[in-house]
């Protein structure tokens, strides 16, 4: 899964990195500590090209009354993406990238403290999550929402978790947007070992409330 990330990118090279049009608002940065339910930045594809948007992380189905209705849904299974009644529709018709510098996963002592650590690319590239999104409210108070489509671990990353987020490459990027035709599921799939990285962080990132460069920083062993 993807809990946690960071986005150290500028607004403008952002934008200019998925040939986007930025929204006039858009998510501050550096953020080295993006939590569930923060604003993120998001590229979509549009009539008029692509767009990079301002999206709630955490994506609300259409049915929820209240954004607290049912489950935080932060991340969607690939293998279940195109059955499961909340992200079906979004997997066939509103597909999206998330922008992120790294992000965040943990391990666990024998004695239950939990230890962070920092996952990169190891070319320095900043990293295109694979997401789904919803638009969610009343008309008056409508806001856009996502999620990050994950995939099981390719095995450099299984040491750690089980689990990992779809990362595309810039080439994937029209397929998984939609604008080069149909065939988007055959990018879900485990990302090919080589291409990341991780190492400890120091343990003040277990907080969602935690800020600065020092979160990203190799921790002190």
């Amino acid at each position: 899964m993807c809990g946690r990330f960071a986005i150290t990118l500028p607004n403008d090279a952002m934008a200019q990195l998925f040939s986007a049009r930025p929204a006039n608002t858009l998510p501050s940065v550096p953020n080295f500590n993006v939590c569930p339910t923060n604003q993120v930045h998001v590229v979509r594809a549009g009539e008029t090209g692509r767009q990079l948007d301002s999206l709630r992380w955490g994506f609300l189905p259409h049915w929820y009354k209240t954004e607290n209705a049912g489950p935080l849904l932060i991340n969607a299974r690939a293998e279940t993406l195109a059955e499961k009644p909340a992200f079906r529709a979004a997997c066939r018709a509103r597909r999206c990238l998330i922008a992120a510098t790294g992000f965040y996963e943990w391990t666990k002592t024998e004695k239950g403290d939990r230890l962070p650590w920092y996952i990169h690319r190891k070319d320095g590239a900043p990293i295109a999550f694979a997401g789904v999104w919803q638009d969610w409210g009343t008309e008056d108070a409508r806001q856009g929402t996502c999620a990050i489509v994950t995939t099981p671990a390719n095995t450099y990353l299984s040491a750690i978790h089980h689990r990992m987020p779809l990362i595309l490459e810039p080439d994937d990027w029209p397929l998984w947007l939609g604008e080069v035709g149909k065939g988007a599921a055959t990018l879900m799939r485990p990302g090919v070992d080589g291409v990341l990285d991780y190492y400890r962080v120091d343990p003040a990132v277990n907080s969602n409330r935690a800020s600065g460069p020092d979160l990203i920083e190799p921790a002190l062993t």
